[in-house]
């Protein structure tokens, strides 16, 4: 499968082009195609191969609009006038407005299904036809991608709603009677045991990587490896395993969903996993993506930004999981930026996750909160939050993203300009590569950011200006400049190497405590950070906070923090709380709490809402209402 059938299948230009999608799959292709007619000729098999790859989810668009985990996250919020643009399942979720007939754009519990089927056709009619260029290796290898995205498929169903109606292998007759069809759920770790094995299995008959750069995105050996292991790491944590609210839910045939008591040898069972699936990465020569100073240092600025936008043929072998070609990018790209430059401006950073970024020492600088929203400093930090500095911060990197390139000084290029408030200097390099503050440079304008009222170029009376005083520069090129239509391209990234390493980790923690073994994983990540390692003597406990923080800074603005805060239990702590950003109304560059026009002031941006039924999705209602063997979960009845 050459470029051809890749840019079918990744381009996806005839399935993702309007509603093409679902009509191609609900009209069933067998009614006006026959299968004869379909699996004999390669460009047609490839074609039915490419519907199977499509419900691949957009780590971009997709993670902000339609699946939503970054709003649904504590990373970036939304005005509520979005809600009007496509944003209002997404917005309900935060506001805890969740039930059976909330609607949520994937619609995994039936649009999966659908996927599922016509992988599960195709490797019941996909046949050997050399002469059609439809060879034993090239249908063998077919039909290995189509069995790992069904088991991706099942795996991304169950992160949502645990037990599932699961029938692998089967394919109902659309003449089938009901008794058959209206199966109950099955008990969420027979689903997991499932999966692990098909993923273990595919494992051994996919290549690591492609020769051919037109066929990256592809399923791979080590793409079936990671998912794997994150499906055992879900079914470990404290979401799946022993989970007391769960602990009666039970099928139609009584028997029960999840087992009761915990078990620590899952931590070990996705410790394992995750081993297996570095060592066979490392092996095949994915790494974490790095570049280097001119002394041979590691630039972390630079290497945490490119890690985001650089393709894997150009030397990104961080990305494990990736999708070449994203719906709707110049979209996604102009949403984090600020208005002035033609951004749509009123997507922003949380207070919050500001706060969690470390100091350039390594240390948080903010460990907890008070009743009244404030923050409590820690002092071994060094962190200063009020006043503004004095004098432009340089540091050893060619990041160009901190300051006009007449800033440098030889190798050591501007990080923060003279004027810049505190609490954003002389923190670590992803927070710069991660958020647009006031008064931050923004290269493309040559000029500051302004998000003052009262004449500020990137704010304003309107909701597409930054509404907590924050836009989102993650995983966008300084070169993104929509006012004038610029949108470089940049691959969709699902999984990354630095990903298995934190997860590695905290498994190896929860099954054997911090070893040296957890130490270097995380301190593998945070040397690309280039902040120094964890501080030696950590308890068990202390090694999970620090590895749940290590997971909030490197993966921020994902899509991942999401399902770890619902896979870690601590929704209520995390998404049940107040939120706060810089004043949005403020006309002065003032850090003066009793003024009102002071901008740079702790101000409440607005109430998040959670509780404990929405760890997990509802089972849509319109499918309780077709199916009466399924049991709904708890909490929503």
């Amino acid at each position: 499968m050459k470029k051809h059938i890749f840019n079918i299948i990744l381009s996806l230009s005839f399935i993702l082009s309007g509603t093409s999608c679902s009509d191609y799959l609900d009209y069933q292709p067998d009614d006006f195609l026959t299968m004869e007619m379909i699996f004999t000729d390669k460009i047609r098999t490839e074609d039915w191969m490419a519907s199977v790859y499509s419900s691949i989810p957009s780590p971009m668009w997709g993670y902000f609009k339609d699946q939503g985990y970054n709003i649904m996250g504590d990373d970036i919020t939304i005005p509520q006038e979005w809600q009007q643009f496509g944003w209002a399942n997404v917005y309900a979720y935060t506001m805890a407005n969740w039930s059976p007939i909330s609607g949520w754009n994937p619609y995994y519990w039936v649009e999966l299904h659908k996927r599922i089927r016509t992988g599960l056709v195709f490797l019941e009619n996909v046949r050997i036809i050399p002469e059609a260029g439809l060879t034993e290796t090239y249908v063998s290898q077919m039909k290995n991608e189509v069995r790992f995205l069904i088991a991706y498929y099942y795996s991304l169903m169950i992160e949502l709603y645990g037990p599932i109606p699961f029938t692998p292998g089967v394919i109902y007759p659309v003449d089938a009677p009901a008794s058959e069809l209206m199966t109950t759920q099955v008990p969420y770790d027979e689903i997991v045991d499932w999966i692990d094995q098909e993923l273990k299995d595919v494992a051994t008959k996919l290549p690591p990587v492609y020769s051919d750069n037109n066929d990256w995105g592809r399923a791979t050996s080590i793409m079936a490896l990671a998912i794997r292991a994150r499906t055992l790491l879900f079914a470990a944590s404290p979401l799946f395993n022993g989970n007391p609210d769960l602990k009666d839910w039970k099928n139609a045939d009584g028997i029960n969903l999840f087992k009761p008591d915990y078990d620590v040898s899952k931590w070990a069972k996705a410790a394992a996993a995750h081993k297996e699936m570095i060592d066979a990465a490392h092996a095949a020569g994915y790494a974490l993506y790095k570049e280097y100073n001119s002394d041979g240092s590691i630039d972390p600025f630079m290497s945490y930004y490119n890690m985001s936008l650089k393709r894997f043929s150009d030397g990104n072998k961080e990305i494990i999981f990736g999708r070449p070609n994203n719906p709707d990018l110049g979209n996604f790209q102009a949403h984090h930026l600020p208005k002035g430059i033609g951004g749509n401006a009123g997507m922003g950073v949380t207070q919050e996750l500001v706060d969690a970024f470390y100091m350039k020492n390594g240390i948080s600088p903010i460990i907890g909160y008070n009743a009244d929203g404030s923050p409590i400093i820690n002092p071994a930090s060094g962190y200063v939050e009020k006043g503004f500095s004095t004098d432009v911060e340089r540091r050893l990197t060619a990041w160009p993203g901190g300051g006009p390139s007449n800033l440098k000084d030889g190798t050591l290029s501007p990080v923060t300009m003279s004027g810049t408030y505190n609490m954003y200097c002389n923190r670590e390099p992803r927070f710069y590569v991660s958020v647009i503050f006031n008064e931050a440079w923004l290269g493309v304008d040559n000029r500051r950011v302004e998000f003052l009222q009262g004449g500020g170029r990137d704010t304003g009376p309107t909701f597409d200006a930054p509404q907590n005083g924050y836009n989102v520069r993650k995983r966008i090129s300084l070169e993104v400049f929509p006012r004038e239509g610029r949108y470089p391209y940049q691959p969709g990234i699902l999984y990354r190497l630095a990903e298995a390493y934190l997860s590695y980790a905290e498994a190896l923690n929860e099954s054997q405590g911090p070893t040296a073994e957890v130490y270097e994983y995380v301190n593998l990540v945070r040397e690309r950070a280039g902040i120094p390692g964890l501080q030696a003597g950590l308890s068990k406990e202390e090694m999970r906070e620090a590895i749940q923080h290590e997971r909030r800074v490197e993966f921020n603005c994902e899509g991942i923090r999401f399902n770890d805060v619902r896979r870690w239990k601590l929704g209520e702590k995390y998404f049940n709380t107040r939120l706060f950003g810089m004043n949005f109304n403020g006309t002065k560059k003032s850090d003066d709490e009793s003024d009102p026009q002071a901008f740079y002031k702790r101000t409440f941006y607005k109430n998040r809402y959670f509780n404990k039924r929405m760890y997990l999705w509802p089972v849509p209602q319109a499918q309780m209402d077709i199916n009466p063997n399924l049991i709904q979960a708890p909490g929503y009845n």
